[in-house]
């Protein structure tokens, strides 16, 4: 456990916070006119996803998260654990459902993941930013229905329901930002 002065905080560091880990979104340092200066900082909960404000006095200390990330690649779900691989050690790791949380929506076998550990157990993944996916179905597309901004409902091949334009079709290859979950493009395969 190490601590450090909250005058270094800047974006992108982990801290631990009554015994949660949280990511530093945003550290805005504010020296007013008169008095103390001090850090305005915005964090994300790395296992709840749930957001914290805080100010801290520049002179006040954190502790910071004994967090570390490895590449690993997704082997397979069981029903119970989906399995990760570490390609360096070849060490395997089952990581429960309720830990990805929406992350599962996303998952290809052999996809490479960034695997966040906190205390030496996996607390979340980071996928790659975009996944290319199969549509397993949708109502059939209509050709030269391009009307702005209609929609509807595509199931994917890993079970994620997302909306489509209505001129894709059953069985076509998309594009998919796994950050918001939205269909960015079709994919030739």
């Amino acid at each position: 456990m190490s601590t450090q002065s909250a005058g270094d905080i800047k974006k992108g560091m982990k801290l631990q916070i009554d015994g949660w880990p949280y990511t530093v979104t945003e550290a805005q340092f504010v020296k007013p006119g008169k008095g103390q200066a001090f850090q305005r900082v915005k964090m994300k909960n790395l296992i709840t996803g749930a957001t914290l404000d805080r100010t801290y006095k520049i002179v006040e200390k954190v502790e910071t998260a004994d967090i570390s990330e490895h590449e690993m690649q997704y082997l397979y779900n069981d029903g119970e654990q989906f399995h990760f691989m570490n390609t360096e050690t070849f060490e395997q790791i089952g990581i429960d459902a309720k830990v990805l949380s929406d992350a599962t929506d996303w998952l290809l076998e052999e996809m490479m993941c960034q695997v966040l550990f906190f205390n030496g157990k996996p607390v979340n993944i980071d996928l790659p930013n975009f996944v290319e996916l199969q549509i397993e179905y949708t109502e059939p597309g209509m050709k030269g229905n391009t009307a702005q901004g209609a929609t509807k409902t595509a199931r994917m091949t890993t079970g994620a329901e997302i909306q489509v334009p209505l001129f894709i079709d059953q069985g076509e290859w998309l594009r998919i930002d796994t950050r918001t979950g939205q269909y960015v493009e079709r994919v030739k395969k």
